[in-house]
């Protein structure tokens, strides 16, 4: 059959030609096919098959290529703690030749280009690794990583029941499931997954200035400087939720820390309320810190409740929020079916009672409006997975309701597009989730938690025994444990005293903190190169603090310089052990000897 062709070179074929494209078996098959339709054909073994495969799934082959290279980036046993043969820069990723990065001409292969995916995992830390302690940084479990990636196959938009349809029930079920947890009836609660605990926070935000300042503020934005309160130890996305919501950074109150504790003082949180209270100015919420990073430190939550009520905002104003900033902390709340008088996982007396003592700590969230909770740090799932949960959900679902799309229909009851901040939402976030709850149940969280806190204790034994070491958060019982190393011959117990209550020794501590910078920074260039001590095997990959308290003769934090610097060590693998706290102390040994030479 002849072809016309249009004067800008265009090809018309007649409609049998352009079925016969798609023929495989017949003699209308060997005519010839246009060169996109060739190429479409070709690109249709770079997706999952819709139906199930005569052959070997393109998918599962180049998936299993895949976690075949990642699995050769792990190092040999034993070998440093990131992925890898080579070291890499220590400045990071390579900026200009990133900006050398073009759009291929033509069409690459499928596995040329998950090659050279893997290849950008190189140097990345292995969060397995038994040396591997930094900043609250889990590795992921196996029920949530393949619960994660399935949705990445048919891309479940839990924007809508018929987007999503019964993967919606991951992200139902996890928010009855934490409501329980908390204390809250799971039929009158709801959750949301979001983008890790800032878009909790700001999710706990908005939801306050929403209740307080009325629905006009939707409409007419924020006319007045409503305040909100949190502690001096809260999480610095405060700063992110109050600019991007434009209420200002300017109206964050801090609250005073009791100095010991770094948990919000309820006799200062009083006085800043009642001064609200009397001049007239609404404060939107109030944030419970339950769980420092630093410190592990958990805001006193039943008594913010009863001062809210005490204090209420004056009329025309709605109710104060009460959002608890759990991302940390939230999993204690596991142990409230935990019988901790016969103990059945046979944790040491010490640790049982520090176990008792976060969990009563944290079962004082069931006074709150709203909590965030992060599984990809005490959950163990992959980034980002969090939860905003509200114990209204008729309320908050009110409050935030917008007008829907002409394009999507209310097919089904399950419609959170409507008022949430994003409109699609990967239902990867919802069954990572999920899995993880249905894996782990009480007893798994019962178990890692007091594990590392054992593993913790462990730790805190051997610095004990280090006149040169000092642990300086002795009181706080999560999971990181913070410590100072001081020159050799130095009693650290006594130096530390020393330099944490007296002014005149503060030239000597501001030395001791860049001493232990320049210890971490040790540490971590022998982590990052990949060194290998003669006699203590490979760098350990921990985080430091410069200032997880003040000195006592700066309790109003108006000095940045009178602050404790300390080095961290945050266990959250399960494959660390004794031998991994033993390394780390040596190696923080020879940093110090190290950065004393110079």
């Amino acid at each position: 059959m002849q072809k016309r062709t249009h004067g800008n070179g265009g090809i018309i074929i007649s409609t049998i030609e352009f079925e016969a494209i798609w023929k495989e078996n017949d003699a209308l098959s060997q005519v010839p096919k246009p060169g996109w339709a060739k190429r479409w054909l070709h690109m249709r073994k770079a997706f999952p098959s819709p139906y199930r495969p005569t052959t070997k799934d393109p998918l599962a082959e180049e998936i299993e290529k895949a976690i075949k290279r990642l699995d050769n980036l792990k190092p040999e046993n034993p070998g440093p703690a990131y992925l890898g043969t080579e070291p890499t820069d220590l400045e990071g990723p390579n900026y200009a030749e990133a900006e050398r990065a073009k759009l291929g001409d033509m069409l690459a292969e499928i596995s040329d280009v998950v090659k050279e995916s893997v290849g950008l995992f190189e140097g990345l830390p292995n969060w397995n690794h038994p040396l591997t302690m930094p900043n609250v940084i889990p590795p992921a479990n196996i029920a949530a990583i393949i619960a994660a990636m399935m949705t990445e196959v048919f891309s479940p938009n839990i924007i809508e029941g018929e987007y999503s349809w019964k993967v919606a029930a991951a992200e139902l079920e996890s928010a009855a499931m934490l409501a329980r947890l908390v204390g809250w009836d799971p039929y009158t609660s709801r959750g949301l997954y979001t983008f890790g605990g800032s878009g909790c926070y700001f999710y706990g935000l908005k939801y306050a200035l929403t209740r307080v300042l009325g629905l006009q503020s939707r409409l007419t934005g924020i006319r007045t400087d409503a305040k909100i309160l949190v502690s001096q130890q809260g999480h610095y996305c405060r700063e992110n939720a109050t600019d991007w919501s434009g209420l200002g950074m300017d109206n964050i109150v801090e609250v005073k820390t009791d100095i010991h504790t770094n948990a919000m003082d309820p006799q200062n949180l009083e006085e800043k309320l009642k001064a609200f209270h009397d001049q007239g100015i609404p404060v939107v919420s109030v944030i419970c810190t339950m769980g420092t990073t630093d410190a592990n430190a958990f805001d006193p939550v039943a008594n913010v409740r009863e001062l809210i009520d005490k204090y209420p905002n004056p009329a025309p104003y709605g109710k104060t929020v009460l959002y608890c900033d759990s991302v940390v902390g939230w999993s204690w709340l596991t142990f409230a079916k935990y019988n901790f008088a016969e103990n059945p996982l046979n944790f040491k007396k010490k640790i049982l009672s520090e176990i008792r003592r976060n969990y009563d700590a944290v079962k004082g969230m069931v006074y709150a409006d709203a909590i965030g909770c992060d599984f990809h740090k005490v959950g163990w799932a992959p980034y980002n997975c969090s939860l905003f949960i509200y114990k209204d959900r008729v309320e908050f679902e009110y409050l935030m309701r917008r007008p829907g799309s002409q394009y999507l229909q209310e097919r089904t009851s399950y419609n959170p597009g409507l008022y949430t901040l994003e409109v699609s939402r990967s239902g990867s976030y919802a069954m990572a989730g999920w899995a993880t709850l249905k894996y782990f149940g009480y007893e798994g969280f019962q178990a890692v938690l007091g594990g590392i806190l054992e593993m913790q204790h462990y730790l805190r034994q051997k610095i004990a025994q280090c006149e040169d070491i000092v642990c300086v958060n002795p009181d706080d019982y999560g999971l990181v444990t913070l410590f100072r190393v001081y020159p050799e011959g130095t009693k650290a117990q006594d130096q530390y005293n020393q330099e944490l209550n007296r002014f005149e020794m503060m030239d000597e501590l501001k030395r001791n903190n860049e001493l232990q910078q320049k210890v971490a920074d040790q540490l971590w260039n022998w982590f990052r190169n990949g060194d290998k001590h003669s006699e203590f095997g490979y760098a350990p990959y921990i985080s430091y603090t410069s200032g997880f308290r003040p000195t006592e003769y700066n309790r109003d934090k108006k000095d940045p310089d009178a602050v404790i610097y300390a080095l961290k060590s945050f266990p959250m693998n399960l494959n660390i052990d004794a031998k991994s706290m033993q390394t780390l102390i040596e190696m923080v040994r020879a940093a110090r000897d190290e950065v004393s030479k110079s």
